[in-house]
């Protein structure tokens, strides 16, 4: 390959910088980056309303109307982000886009774990008769209510879990899986070698491995790791497999994430929202207080794969164009 001098290599990547801001490709970050924007309004107006009591967009008072006011502020954002001078091209976004959503995992991944070991050692203290002894019996009596666990336990170590996620830069799914494993051997240890068989064990399995299900799905989809049927897809062209991958990331994945979102999160009934506000637990004795925190592992999973199918779509085009840098169906990088 002939390689191009400094003036010429300069020229090519304006041209191509040029060309990523015009046409077709920017109407599709457009979508990408509007869709991610209207996401995220979506997301922290659902807070405002059904946590913080806020009235809800479109109900008419100042306070809707500063919350209907943030769609278009964030829609606003990614426009100018988009348009402005300099902005990168499908394969830069792609990536910037996976790496968030990489941050985004790893945080879900370090909360299940270390809330998990913690409130599996509240439990185990709890129905062997050894916390109030620790903490004293007004604690005690306080950790044996969901709303005090969910809120005083669970949300401080979620918000800690941000910390080893911006310093790690595993997923830790195989860590997770793990983990499943080793928490299903102690029921079997428990159960048949020592006759101790307690709810909160089994719900820690639960919780572990519903956690690693649906977590590992965005992480899946970037590895083009799931199930794919190939009668047709096998023999496209590189531009008609990114067409393909282009449409489904719309016309399914997208689709399918704002279901579960919209019917998830769109009343405070809904069945995300209705156990999560209640902080639901199970009814199995002393159980782990987690069962709120799985209903919302269906939103992680939604926010998770609506910002990777958006990654994946800007990957998708890229094929289409023939731009370098892409992924064949074997992982390997195209050049």
């Amino acid at each position: 390959m002939t390689s191009l001098n400094p003036v010429q290599g300069a020229a090519a990547d304006d041209a191509r910088a040029l060309e990523a801001r015009t046409g077709g490709v920017v109407a599709i970050r457009l979508f990408g980056w509007i869709n991610l924007a209207v996401m995220a309004a979506f997301l922290i107006n659902n807070y405002l309303t059904y946590w913080l009591g806020f009235p809800g967009p479109g109900t008419g008072s100042v306070a809707a109307q500063m919350q209907l006011g943030l769609y278009a502020l964030l829609g606003l954002l990614a426009v100018a982000y988009v348009l402005r001078p300099g902005a990168p091209g499908l394969r830069p976004d792609s990536e910037r886009i996976s790496n968030f959503n990489a941050f985004l995992i790893r945080w879900a991944f370090w909360s299940v774990v270390i809330v998990g070991v913690v409130d599996t050692t509240i439990s185990f203290l709890r129905v062997e008769g050894m916390l109030e002894a620790l903490i004293g019996s007004q604690l005690t009596s306080d950790l044996g209510r969901p709303q005090f666990r969910g809120a005083y336990v669970h949300m401080p170590l979620i918000a800690a879990s941000i910390l080893l996620a911006a310093v790690t830069r595993t997923l830790g799914f195989f860590w997770l899986a793990l983990l499943v494993v080793v928490s299903q051997l102690l029921i079997v240890l428990g159960r048949f070698v020592f006759s101790y068989e307690q709810a909160f064990l089994s719900d820690l399995v639960r919780f572990w491995y519903a956690a690693l299900f649906l977590f590992a799905s965005a992480y899946t989809l970037l590895e083009e790791g799931h199930v794919r049927v190939d009668v047709l897809y096998a023999s496209f062209g590189q531009s008609a497999k990114g067409f393909a991958n282009a449409f489904g990331a719309i016309a399914f994945g997208m689709v399918f994430c704002w279901t579960i979102l919209y019917f998830g999160l769109g009343s405070k009934q809904s069945i995300i929202n209705s156990p999560m506000l209640a902080y639901e637990t199970t009814q199995a004795g002393f159980g782990l207080y987690v069962k709120y925190l799985m209903a919302g592992f269906l939103g992680v999973f939604a926010v998770t794969m609506m910002i990777q199918f958006v990654s994946y779509l800007f990957a998708a085009v890229a094929d289409m164009r023939g731009e370098p840098g892409g992924r064949d169906l074997s992982g390997s990088i195209k050049h």
